[in-house]
């Protein structure tokens, strides 16, 4: 059975670059950000009700990523404007604590979070100042930063995950030759390669791995205004054109359910809608879910055990933080 769509948040203009995950319970986290306060903002029905509130006041908070840990804790990975650094919140002890993690100016746009099994963060993001795909994690048990890519402007639009043996993959984008990269320690050392050469590609990519360990990345590509894809599922990098129905495939966030099927929902500027696309049946099919207005997007999706699909995103049109929740196509 369908929910929604909801409206979540409409105290002025929220919820752009917003970030939605699952808690073992199957109760929703969204974080996101207040484009009138300049705050990072918080809701979650995980009291049974939904319920919003501000998290970071300190002005200026935006790109968000957040994921929960196995204990339902909530971690949050985000970039203050204002002062360029990046910023970590997370309610792991118990109560809100607000960190930053990296205060060089211009360091922490593009950020994406994930936790592995220990419960250890992983954080990548874009070094502004030098133009770099950086990355961070407490895996050691403290906070430690490298850079994994530095060959020209590259590290836009990250998206990592953990793979089952702990492994990290990175997609993002490769501004000076306007390329989609990936990055992977799964050898056990760090390796950077082009996964998209095909005109400009690689705007807002999404990155999710199945089961099996293997990755699929979800990406705009910018040149033809088509949603794509590319998995090394058969053994071997491919790509496929998902939707090519006019300017679509921006603001991707792609999910993978039980079975390996995928689920990506993105924008279409064209129709102003939210669509969906899932090869859950088998073969690829696209939907529209909502309308969203002329600059909407900033979706984010997720699936719970029982392979309902949950999307947050941001309604343009009144400025809005919404919701949906989806039956599988």
């Amino acid at each position: 059975m369908d929910v929604g769509p909801l409206v979540l948040d409409s105290g002025g203009d929220v919820g752009s670059s917003n970030s939605l995950a699952l808690d073992p319970n199957g109760k929703v986290h969204i974080g996101y950000h207040d484009d009138d306060k300049n705050d990072l903002k918080y809701a979650t029905n995980a009291s049974g009700a939904w319920t919003a509130s501000t998290l970071d006041a300190a002005g200026g908070d935006d790109a968000t990523s957040l994921a929960v840990d196995a204990a339902g804790k909530v971690h949050i990975s985000y970039y203050n404007v204002t002062k360029g650094d990046l910023k970590y919140a997370t309610n792991a002890s118990g109560a809100w604590a607000i960190s930053t993690l990296d205060a060089a100016t211009g360091i922490g746009e593009y950020t994406s979070l994930a936790i592995d099994a220990a419960g250890k963060v992983h954080i990548s993001c874009y070094d502004g100042i030098n133009y770099d795909l950086k990355y961070t994690t407490n895996a050691s048990g403290a906070w430690n930063t490298v850079t994994l890519d530095s060959a020209g402007n590259v590290g836009k639009y990250t998206s990592l995950a953990i793979d089952p043996a702990g492994k990290v993959h990175i997609s993002y984008f490769d501004y000076t030759n306007q390329d989609l990269k990936y990055a992977t320690n799964a050898s056990g050392a760090w390796q950077t390669s082009t996964l998209d050469s095909m005109g400009y590609v690689g705007y807002d990519t999404s990155l999710a791995i199945d089961p099996v360990g293997k990755v699929h990345i979800s990406y705009l590509d910018y040149s033809n205004y088509d949603l794509k894809y590319a998995t090394n599922a058969s053994g071997t990098w491919t790509k496929a054109t998902l939707d090519s129905a006019g300017d679509v495939g921006a603001f991707t966030s792609l999910a993978l359910d039980a079975a390996g099927k995928v689920h990506i929902s993105y924008f279409d500027k064209t129709n102003q809608d939210l669509k969906y696309a899932t090869n859950a049946s088998g073969t690829w099919k696209t939907f529209t879910v909502d309308y969203v207005g002329p600059w909407g997007g900033s979706t984010s999706l997720a699936l719970d055990a029982a392979g309902k699909v949950h999307i947050s995103y941001h309604y343009d049109a009144k400025r809005d933080l919404k919701y949906v929740a989806l039956c599988p196509k």
